[in-house]
């Protein structure tokens, strides 16, 4: 990442930088997000009462897509803490926005399992190997997954209540949206001397943060076996849970990098968010897209080499008619577009094509995820099912993705007010002992 910090310069006052950045968002956006969660709701009501399992399915794999970004979005905010950067702190609070669709992503994911019968197909056919029956039996599939994602939802809420209660309580007054005027109320309750704050914050955040992401690493990769691979009953790999929340982070960092684009605009918040920001995002978006492209062909290296039917057979699906078309695009648009466009500096830091580069990688790890569902499930079409159900539903999952993110937005400071403006901002590099506030030594 760059050196260079927008901390490192002289800052206005903490009040003069919240009003700056305070700008509410156009109500297009609500207007627009709720329109287009109507319309999924009504496709998925319409599609659910007429008994149509594709509904249920595009219901599927579009939360394989939102819940796994937003949850890799939070964990990149938990990254920062565990490596103590500061080259993120203006543009990292558009990023832990994100936590707001996964309380969302539970209640969606409970209705999944409710209709897993359309599209789990253990839920009506046993599983062909004893091991396998087990493993995916109901109640345990169903415990499985349900107690994996609360419990990474309940700490991902937790401790992004942390990064924004140091931000709250520090402002005098009270602004924001209303839904969350008790909340912020709560976070202003106790708190002490600033100084203090921080470091028993950051020094609780510092342990939450690697659990998370320990978390993250461990109940994905199950999440990615019991919702993704498992759909066909017959294949099996080691480098599939890898390679699934991988492609989730490099969405998260691509749509994030967008994100950003738009809140500069927004806000006509050049003077905070810098050119220094979109290439330190470039190259993020980069190196991860050369890791998950890395992943991908060793995956299939492997399968290759190995010449398995039980193993060859997936691929060989995905590379055949109707859905050898939508596997190559996702080829060039998660991987070759984004890899090669933005090798250069230029390309990082012009927005026009980082948006472009970054827009094919957010729709490629999309369209993956429709990939590893669909020709799991329909093996035996001549013509890839995809139209009203699935265009429907994808269109209701934006919009409620859109509600909880705006909700969010206007309810907290846009940025970390006091990681910008503290005179104690950057002892946060050297740990200290939070009881008696002196240093810590360099083992602990």
């Amino acid at each position: 990442m760059s050196t260079h910090s927008h901390t490192d310069l002289d800052m206005p006052s903490r009040e003069e930088l919240a009003r700056a950045t305070s700008k509410p968002m156009p109500r297009w956006v609500t207007t627009v997000s709720t329109a287009l969660a109507a319309i999924g709701i009504i496709v998925f009501v319409i599609g659910a009462f007429t008994g149509q399992d594709r509904v249920w399915q595009a219901l599927h794999f579009n939360w394989l897509f939102f819940a796994s970004v937003s949850q890799a979005g939070v964990i990149f905010v938990a990254v920062q803490r565990v490596t103590t950067a500061r080259w993120s702190r203006p543009i990292v609070r558009l990023l832990e926005g994100y936590v707001a669709f996964l309380p969302v992503a539970f209640l969606l994911l409970v209705l999944i399992l409710m209709g897993g019968k359309h599209i789990f197909p253990w839920y009506t056919h046993p599983a062909p190997v004893a091991e396998k029956r087990f493993f995916l039996g109901t109640g345990f599939f169903v415990t499985r997954e349900l107690g994996m994602f609360f419990i990474l939802t309940a700490l991902s809420v937790w401790y992004i209540y942390k990064c924004v209660r140091l931000d709250v309580a520090a402002l005098p007054g009270d602004s924001g949206a209303a839904w969350a005027k008790g909340i912020r109320d709560r976070m202003r309750r106790g708190f002490g001397e600033e100084r203090r704050e921080i470091h028993s914050t950051h020094s609780m955040q510092g342990t939450l943060a690697v659990v998370l992401c320990l978390l993250f690493n461990f109940f994905y990769i199950v999440h990615s076996w019991d919702l993704s691979m498992s759909l066909d009953l017959f294949f099996q790999s080691t480098m599939y849970g890898w390679w699934f929340y991988m492609g989730a982070w490099v969405a998260a960092i691509m749509s994030w990098s967008m994100l950003v684009m738009w809140w500069r605009k927004h806000l006509a918040a050049d003077e905070y968010i810098t050119e220094h920001h979109f290439h330190d995002l470039g190259k993020l978006g980069f190196a991860f897209t050369a890791f998950w492209g890395y992943l991908t062909f060793a995956q299939y290296l492997v399968v290759w080499y190995g010449n398995l039917p039980e193993e060859t057979h997936w691929f060989h699906l995905r590379l055949e008619q109707p859905w050898e078309y939508a596997t190559l695009a996702i080829v060039f648009l998660a991987f070759v577009i984004p890899f090669f466009g933005l090798l250069s500096r230029a390309a990082k830091v012009y927005l026009p094509t980082f948006f472009l580069f970054a827009l094919c990688s957010v729709v490629g790890i999309w369209l993956l995820r429709y990939i590893e569902v669909y020709p799991s499930l329909h093996y035996h079409e001549s013509n890839a099912p995809f139209g009203l159900w699935e265009i429907g539903v994808t269109l209701g999952f934006l919009g409620i993705w859109g509600l909880c993110y705006r909700a969010f937005m206007d309810a907290f400071p846009r940025m970390r007010l006091m990681l910008m403006t503290s005179p104690y901002r950057d002892e946060v590099q050297v740990p200290v002992n939070p009881d008696t506030m002196e240093p810590l030594p360099a083992h602990e």
